[in-house]
C-alpha cells in the first residue's frame, strides 16, 4: 500500500532547501524533518535537518529524505511547505492546502 505523504512540498522550498544542503554542509544521513513545537492551538510547524529516529514517517521529495514523527503528522496533514520570497521578507512558510 503506497502513502500519500501529509505534507507536501513546493518546487520553490525544495529548491531552497536543496540549496541549504549544499551550502551548509549537511552532512550524509541527514534529511529534512518537519516538526512541531509547542501543542493545541498554540502549536508551531518547524523545519530543520536531522536524522531519521524511531516512529518517524519517511519519504523522498526529489531526493531529499523527510521525516516526521507519527505523533504529529495531524498537525501536517493538508499543509504545504513553501519558500516565499518578496520585498518584504523571505523565508519558508506553511499554506493550508484544503
Amino acid at each position: 500500500m503506497i502513502m500519500m505523504p501529509p505534507v507536501t512540498i513546493s518546487k520553490k522550498a525544495i529548491e531552497e532547501i536543496k540549496h541549504i544542503i549544499r551550502a551548509k554542509k549537511v552532512p550524509e544521513g541527514y534529511g529534512l524533518r518537519i516538526g512541531v513545537k509547542g501543542g493545541g492551538c498554540g502549536a508551531t510547524l518547524i523545519l530543520g535537518f536531522d536524522q531519521k529516529l524511531e516512529n518517524d514517517i519517511e519519504y523522498a521529495v526529489e531526493d531529499v529524505p523527510v521525516y516526521i514523527q507519527k505523533k504529529e503528522t495531524l498537525f501536517v496533514i493538508g499543509k504545504e511547505v513553501d519558500f516565499y520570497e518578496g520585498s518584504d521578507k523571505r523565508g519558508f512558510v506553511f499554506n493550508d492546502t484544503k
